[in-house]
């Protein structure tokens, strides 16, 4: 068992969970708002990372940050960051590659709480803010839930995009995931069993728990 990549990978999942959290819940509300013309575009590009291939999303990741590039080349020369082959790396891939398992559901569930609610919670003096926090979010929080658990649980199960942006280096960019793929390669299928088995069940004990969750503050309303 790979206790460090475990590690690592709970620690990147903590992260972009972290990152993308306020990020999903301004956006998600954003979109369940808005009516601008552009809407499905900018829904288009929420949804892209979901469709295309790990593999190809990673490699635009790694043309743009890496040091050949001019965001590349601007950071090493000036702050001496690389974004590449690192911990900053994956987790920047992570939160790209994981938008939209944070963004839609929480945009769904933002779309079905009824707009007179807000228009009420106004007339009744209560700011935007203060909407938001009491009557909003209470009414969306299993959305968000399930929105929470799905970035955490697909984070500790990334591949491709991880793999092309961070590689493999131990104690730094080799995950879980990475970690059975490499076993595997090795012909040690006893490592790569107990590996797979930990992630499969702390996987299918985290959505179970968020749909359990879920299903019993629905119930409380």
């Amino acid at each position: 068992m790979d206790w460090e990549a475990l590690l690592l990978s709970l620690e990147l999942a903590a992260a972009t969970l972290a990152v993308l959290l306020p990020l999903g819940l301004w956006l998600g509300r954003w979109l369940a708002r808005t009516r601008i013309g552009i809407k499905a575009w900018i829904e288009a590009v929420v949804v892209l990372p979901l469709v295309l291939p790990p593999t190809v999303l990673g490699y635009y990741l790694l043309v743009s940050l890496g040091g050949a590039s001019p965001l590349g080349r601007f950071l090493a020369e000036h702050f001496d960051l690389r974004l590449t082959f690192n911990f900053a790396g994956l987790l920047i891939a992570s939160v790209v590659f994981n938008i939209p398992f944070m963004v839609q559901p929480v945009q769904r569930a933002f779309e079905a709480i009824p707009r007179n609610l807000a228009e009420a919670a106004a007339v009744s003096g209560l700011s935007g803010w203060q909407t938001f926090w009491r009557i909003e979010l209470p009414l969306a929080w299993p959305g968000v839930l399930s929105a929470m658990v799905l970035t955490f649980v697909h984070t500790l199960g990334e591949f491709g995009v991880v793999l092309m942006v961070g590689g493999s280096i131990p104690g730094e960019t080799k995950t879980i995931a990475i970690s059975i793929y490499d076993r595997v390669q090795a012909f040690d299928l006893h490592s790569a069993d107990q590996m797979a088995l930990v992630l499969l069940l702390f996987s299918l004990g985290a959505v179970a728990a968020s749909f359990f969750a879920s299903a019993r503050l629905v119930v409380k309303r």
